[in-house]
């Protein structure tokens, strides 16, 4: 037998470890540590200005902590770069959406950036299951910002290579029918082993395993908002 049974546990999928976030002066959080195992959501609440966007911006490698590190299968994320950028889908405040391409142009885009083949059948059908049928060739400056939330969502159903999905206020924006089968999907992927880290302020049941994370502002009362905060109502990246 192994001497030392913590080397038969497997690894967390992301391990967080004593992560800071500054912006300026202003201290969001400070020594925070979790990690997130295969098959498993983290919902991430808090309030306003507690750093729910900075911590999934760093999560993601877009914004560098100001101390603690990030990893993934237990490699630092910025030294695995591309490899770890294959096995992650971010839909984030901006929808990342260009105005001057169709919602099926968009979502062939976005799916070629990430390195991902899509069939347009496959495209077609991940527009209907958010809600966008019929709207297939409207260019996306004709969309309104709830359409082009949904145009971002829709990479979701052809991000079944990416184990990590991180996911800021998914449900927004999206009708009764599309918040049951973007839940549905979330659920199918922790089934596959993936990750979903994510942020809601809607009560929407998902089937799996599903913990919660809760940041609170790190300086109060002299504590001041993050500003990437306060544009909830901008959409996502």
């Amino acid at each position: 037998p192994d001497p030392d049974p913590l080397r038969l546990l497997p690894l967390p999928m992301l391990d967080v470890i004593d992560l800071e976030c500054q912006r300026g002066e202003r201290l969001l959080f400070t020594g925070l540590n979790f990690a997130v195992g295969a098959g498993t959501c983290l919902h991430v609440a808090g309030p306003n200005g507690a750093g729910k966007t900075s911590l999934q911006r760093i999560l993601c490698g877009l914004l560098q902590p100001s101390a603690g590190e990030v990893r993934y299968r237990g490699e630092n994320i910025r030294a695995l770069r591309e490899e770890f950028w294959q096995a992650l889908a971010y839909v984030g405040h901006l929808n990342g959406v260009k105005d001057d391409l169709t919602a099926e142009e968009n979502v062939f885009f976005a799916a070629g950036l990430a390195g991902r083949a899509a069939r347009r059948d496959e495209v077609r059908r991940a527009l209907d299951q958010v809600g966008l049928r019929g709207f297939e060739a409207q260019l996306a400056r004709h969309l309104s910002q709830g359409q082009k939330r949904r145009v971002a969502l829709a990479r979701l159903f052809l991000a079944a290579q990416a184990t990590v999905w991180v996911l800021d206020e998914p449900f927004t924006a999206l009708d009764v029918r599309g918040v049951a089968a973007l839940s549905a999907l979330i659920a199918e992927h922790l089934r596959r082993d993936g990750v979903v880290i994510l942020t809601t302020h809607q009560d929407v049941p998902i089937d799996g395993r599903v913990e919660k994370l809760m940041l609170v502002p790190a300086a109060a009362p002299g504590f001041v908002p993050d500003t990437d905060e306060d544009s909830d109502a901008q959409g996502a990246a």
